[in-house]
C-alpha cells in the first residue's frame, strides 16, 4: 500500500536530510574532534596554552588513524592543534578549511610541547562524545558536543554555565535525540523518493556534484592504497574487465581512497561520516549515467539511497561497532534497484539480499583501508540488486532475515548497536595494545 504525504510531512522529511546530508572536509570524528576546540577556544577568547580531550571510546578509535586534511599528518593532535589555531565553529563540519602550511607548523609545534592530550572518557554510555577543555593565563572553557557531530551540550567559561543541552541516557542515534524527527519505514522512503515533487528534491544533486569530484580529483592523484586507481588501470583491467561492476566499485573507492588520506577535498555527507555519503551516492551516479538516465531519475535514486541510509541510522546510531558502508551500500543497493526499473518489493528484497552477507562487518576505525571495505560494500549492492530483479532473495528460514524488511533491518541494527558492544571494546583494546 502506497504512503500519502502532506506538505508539511514533506518539508520534515526534506529538513531531517538537510540535517543529516552536509559537506565535511575530513574524517568526521577527528574533524568533530577539532569543531569542538574551535568552540572552547572561542569561549576562551585566546589561544589556549594547552587542550585537554576526554573521548568516547567510538571516537577514539575512529580518530587514531585517518589523514587530517592539509596537513599530510594522520590522528588527532594535530585536527586538535588546527581546531585552536584556524578552526572557526562556524564552518561546521568544514572547520578547518582555512589551514595552511603556517597552521600545520604551529600545530607541530603545540603538539612537539605536549600541549595537547587526549583520554578515554570512561564513564559514559553515549558512544558519541567529546568534551575539550582548554586553558590559558589561568582561565578555563570547556566545550562538549555529544549525540551528534556537530551537536553541542554544555559550553562552560570559567565557573560560568554558557550551554546546557538536557541528554537522554543514551542519545546515540541518527537525530540527535530528538523524538519528533519523521518515523520512517523503508515503505515511506521508498514512496517518499518516488512521489515527492522533484523541484523539492534537486538539492540532492549537489552530493553528485561534491563527492563525483571527489572521486575525480582522486584518480589524477596518488591517495591511500589507491584501490580506486588499482579498478581503473588498463593492466588490472584485463584481469577484471571494464565492466560496469568495476567502474562502480573503482569510482566510490577512488573517492574514499582520498578522503581517508586527508586530502583537502570538500565531501557531502550523510549521518555524521563522509564515506557514508561517498558510497551512498557515487555507486548511483556512476550506475545513472552509464545506463542513460534521466535527470529526475537520478534525482530520486539519490533521495532514495540517502533516504534509506537515514532510516537505518535513526536505530543503529551514529557510531556502532558495525562498518557504516554496510548501511551506506544498503542505500546505494536501493537506489540501483531503483534505476534498473524495480518494484518496491524487489527493493526489499535486495535490503535483504544485502544484509544476509555483510552484516557483522566491523568498524575497525576510520583509515586508509576502509576503501577495501567500501569496495565490498558497493560490490555486494550491485550483487544484491541484481538477484532481486531476477526474482532471487534471502528466505526467512536463512539465518536473520525476517519475511518484513524493516524487521531485517531492526535485526541488523541490534546486532550492531547492542550485541556488538563487547566486539567494540575488543577492537580498541587490539588497536590501543599493539607494539
Amino acid at each position: 500500500m502506497n504512503c500519502q504525504f502532506s506538505a508539511q510531512e514533506r518539508r520534515e522529511i526534506i529538513a531531517l536530510m538537510n540535517r543529516e546530508i552536509v559537506p565535511a572536509i575530513g574524517c568526521t570524528e577527528p574533524i568533530a574532534v577539532a569543531l569542538c576546540v574551535a568552540k572552547a577556544t572561542e569561549t576562551l577568547g585566546c589561544r589556549p596554552e594547552r587542550i585537554e580531550a576526554r573521548l568516547s571510546a567510538n571516537v577514539l578509535k575512529n580518530a587514531m588513524g585517518v589523514g587530517i586534511p592539509g596537513t599530510g599528518m594522520t590522528g588527532l593532535p594535530i585536527a586538535m592543534a588546527l581546531g585552536a589555531i584556524v578552526g572557526r565553529s562556524e564552518y561546521g563540519l568544514e572547520v578547518l578549511k582555512d589551514a595552511d602550511k603556517d597552521a600545520v607548523e604551529e600545530g607541530k609545534k603545540m603538539i612537539a610541547e605536549k600541549r595537547i592530550s587526549v583520554d578515554l572518557k570512561s564513564d559514559i554510555s553515549e558512544k558519541l562524545y567529546i568534551e575539550i577543555e582548554v586553558f590559558a593565563s589561568g582561565r578555563r572553557a570547556l566545550a562538549i558536543i555529544s549525540g551528534g557531530h556537530t551537536r553541542f551540550v554544555r559550553i562552560e567559561r570559567d565557573d560560568e554555565l554558557l550551554l546546557h543541552v538536557e541528554t537522554e541516557t543514551s542519545t546515540n542515534d541518527a537525530t540527535d535525540g530528538n523524538s519528533n524527527e519523521p518515523q520512517l519505514t523503508l515503505r515511506k522512503v521508498w514512496d517518499f523518493a518516488l512521489t515527492a515533487p522533484i523541484e523539492e528534491l534537486q538539492f540532492i544533486l549537489e552530493a553528485r556534484r561534491l563527492n563525483m569530484a571527489a572521486a575525480e580529483t582522486s584518480l589524477k592523484g596518488d591517495y591511500g592504497h589507491a584501490i580506486g586507481k588499482l579498478f581503473r588501470a588498463e593492466s588490472e583491467r584485463n584481469i577484471m574487465g571494464d565492466t560496469l561492476h568495476c567502474q562502480i566499485v573503482g569510482m566510490t573507492t577512488a573517492a574514499c581512497d582520498a578522503r581517508m588520506a586527508g586530502a583537502m577535498i570538500p565531501v557531502m555527507s550523510n549521518s555524521g561520516s563522509g564515506n557514508q555519503g561517498l558510497t551512498s551516492t557515487v555507486p548511483v551516479v556512476v550506475y545513472a549515467e552509464q545506463t542513460g538516465a534521466s535527470e529526475e531519475q537520478l534525482t530520486r535514486a539519490l533521495i532514495l539511497s540517502h533516504l534509506t541510509v537515514i532510516y537505518i541510522k535513526q536505530s543503529l546510531g551514529r557510531l556502532s561497532a558495525l562498518c557504516g558502508c554496510v548501511v551506506a551500500a544498503t542505500g546505494s543497493c536501493c537506489g540501483i534497484t531503483y534505476l534498473m526499473d524495480g518494484t518496491y518489493d524487489e527493493c526489499s528484497a535486495a535490503v535483504k539480499n544485502m544484509i544476509a552477507n555483510l552484516t557483522g562487518m566491523i568498524c575497525d576505525g576510520a583509515k586508509p583501508s576502509c576503501a577495501l571495505k567500501c569496495a565490498s560494500g558497493v560490490s555486494m549492492a550491485v550483487m544484491s540488486a541484481l538477484m532481486a530483479k531476477n526474482g532471487r532473495c534471502v528466505k526467512s528460514v536463512e539465518g536473520i532475515i525476517d519475511d518484513d524488511v524493516d524487521r531485517s533491518i531492526r535485526n541488523l541494527t541490534d546486532i550492531g548497536r547492542d550485541a556488538m558492544t563487547h566486539t567494540d571494546a575488543m577492537i580498541l583494546h587490539i588497536m590501543t595494545n599493539k607494539s
